[in-house]
C-alpha cells in the first residue's frame, strides 16, 4: 500500500547526512511509501508459544517466527483486513499483543530478571511494559508510569488483559516522579526510559509525521529527552543499567541525549546484542563530537529490515558520582 505524504526537503537533507550515500537515502524514502509485515508477540504469561500457533494455524494464518530464539515474536505474512489482528478471540483473551518488532528490541536489551525492579518511566500504551512482565514471569516489580489519564487508561486495559500481575501504574509528570522517588530513596535495578519523540521511525506506520515534523519540534524534545533520561539515572543503583530507546533517527533527540548523560553521570555505553540488522551509532553530528563508545548504541533502519526505524542505547551505572 502507498501513502501520498511527501517529507520536507530539510528532513531529505538531514537523512542523506545520516545515511550512506543516494543510493542508501533512495532506498530509505522509497521503503517508507511502503506498509511493513504485522507482527505480534506471543503473551508467554498466558500461553506458550507453541499452543498460539497451533491456533493461528487454525486460522489458516501463514506465521513465521524469524527468530528461534526468541519463539515469542510471531510475522503474520497474511494480509488482514483492518483491525482482524485486533477483534480475535486470542487477543481478547491477552493470548498475543499486537507489537511492531523493532518495539520488542529495548526490553531484550535491557534483559529483566524474574527479581528486578524496574522502573518504565514513559510506559503506555503497555507495549514494553506487558514484555516485561511476561520475560520476568510476574515476579519482581515494574513501576510503570505515565502523564496523560487516556494513556493511563489504556495500560491498565493491557495491563489486565495480559495478566500483567507485577506492576504498579503511576500517572505522574515524569521529572516529579523522579523527584519524589528519590526524596524516598527508592531505587531500580532496571530503567526504561523509552522516550516521547518526533517519530522518524514510524513514518510508514504514520505518514502524517512528514506533516508534523520539524526541527523545532526536534530541539524541544531533545531538550525534555535530556532532563527526562538523565535524571532518571538518579534513581538507578550502582551497576545498575538503563536502556534509553526513541522510535526516531534524530541524533538531537539520540546520540546528543547520551552525551548529555556521559557529561553529567559515571556512565558507560554498553554492547547490545538483538536479532537484527541494525547500525552503530553516530559519533557526529553538526560539528558535534561524541564519545567514541557511541558505536555501541544502536540504529535501525526500515529499509534494512523491512521493519520500523529505532534508537537504542543501553548504559550501566559506575558510581554515583556526577
Amino acid at each position: 500500500m502507498k501513502h501520498n505524504y511527501d517529507p520536507k526537503p530539510i528532513f531529505i537533507k538531514r537523512m542523506k547526512l545520516l545515511l550512506k550515500g543516494e543510493e542508501d537515502l533512495k532506498r530509505f524514502l522509497e521503503v517508507a511509501k511502503t506498509t511493513g509485515k504485522k507482527s505480534i508477540r506471543v503473551n508467554t504469561l498466558k500461553i506458550s508459544p507453541e499452543e498460539l500457533i497451533k491456533r493461528l494455524k487454525n486460522k489458516n494464518w501463514n506465521i513465521s517466527q524469524p527468530f528461534p530464539n526468541f519463539p515469542e515474536i510471531i510475522i503474520i505474512n497474511d494480509i488482514l483486513q483492518p483491525g482482524e489482528l485486533g477483534k480475535t478471540k486470542e487477543h481478547i483473551l491477552g493470548y498475543y499483543y499486537v507489537q511492531e518488532i523493532t518495539s520488542m528490541m529495548p526490553i531484550l536489551a535491557l534483559d529483566p530478571k524474574e527479581q528486578d525492579i524496574i522502573l518504565d518511566l514513559c510506559a503506555a500504551p503497555g507495549s514494553k511494559t506487558t514484555q516485561t512482565a511476561a520475560t520476568m514471569k510476574n515476579k519482581g516489580t515494574i513501576i510503570a508510569n505515565d502523564v496523560s489519564i487516556g494513556r493511563i487508561s489504556v495500560l491498565c486495559a493491557n495491563l489486565e488483559r495480559t495478566g500483567a500481575t507485577n506492576t504498579i501504574v503511576t500517572r505522574h509528570e515524569g521529572l516529579n516522579l523522579i523527584k519524589r522517588l528519590k526524596e524516598l530513596k527508592f531505587n531500580f535495578d532496571k530503567i526504561l526510559v523509552d522516550a516521547p519523540c518526533s517519530g522518524e521511525g514510524n513514518i510508514r506506520v504514520s505518514p502524517r509525521t512528514y506533516l508534523e515534523w520539524s526541527e523545532n519540534l526536534i530541539k524541544n524534545l531533545s531538550n525534555r529527552q535530556k532532563q527526562l533520561a538523565s535524571n532518571a539515572l538518579n534513581l538507578l543503583k550502582v551497576d545498575g543499567e538503563m536502556v534509553y530507546s526513541t522510535c526516531t533517527h534524530a541524533p538531537e533527540e539520540n546520540e546528543e541525549v547520551i552525551q548529555y548523560i556521559l557529561e553529567n553521570h559515571d556512565v558507560k555505553i554498553e554492547p547490545i546484542i538483538i536479532p537484527l540488522k541494525t547500525r552503530p551509532g553516530i559519533l557526529e553530528w553538526n560539528n558535534k563530537k561524541f564519545h567514541p563508545d557511541m558505536k555501541n548504541a544502536i540504529r535501525i533502519y526500515h529499509h534494512d529490515e523491512d521493519l520500523e526505524g529505532f534508537f537504542i542505547c543501553k548504559l550501566k551505572k559506575l558510581s554515583e558520582k556526577k
